[in-house]
């Protein structure tokens, strides 16, 4: 009977630890806010399709791309806080990438996530030796709730 309790008792809390492992979506910058202020890992995924693509002030179609980055570095500023008039965070990260074409270079990515939940991407590919812009894109997406076709989703685990 004891091994048997105790069977249970390993699955349930393998149960839980499993449940607990998932990921979960966060909905809104209140609470993409509230989990970087308590300290929890964050990731954003974008598709990009479901964004606006803007290059050199003219709308283009958004390519099929998923990208994802964690949000490890981060900045939050209230209104006012740099002349700004709605809350918003800012992350970015720049990593060495072997491009199909272009070879190495640097894929810089930065997400401006504002309190109405409008997210603005900057996507650039560097030389890394000169750090000149080979390719320059601003999307504007919105956050998903996951129920909408919004492409911008965070997630917290």
């Amino acid at each position: 009977m004891l091994r048997r309790v105790s069977a249970v008792l390993a699955v349930l809390i393998l149960a839980i630890t499993c449940l607990s492992a998932q990921p979960r979506q966060l909905s809104s910058f209140t609470e993409l806010l509230g989990a970087l202020k308590d300290g929890w890992r964050v990731r954003a995924v974008i598709e990009y399709a479901k964004c606006k693509l803007v290059v050199d002030s003219i709308e283009q179609v958004s390519p099929e791309v998923v990208g994802g980055m964690e949000l490890s570095t981060f900045e939050y500023f209230a209104p006012g806080a740099a002349g700004n008039s709605q809350a918003y965070i800012v992350a970015s990260e720049n990593v060495l990438i072997n491009h199909p074409t272009r070879g190495y270079i640097y894929d810089y990515v930065k997400l401006n996530v504002y309190a109405d939940n409008t997210v603005h991407i900057t996507s650039r590919y560097l030389n890394p030796q000169s750090l000149e812009i080979l390719m320059d894109e601003t999307f504007f997406g919105t956050i998903s709730n996951g129920r909408d076709q919004n492409g911008v989703r965070f997630f917290v685990q």
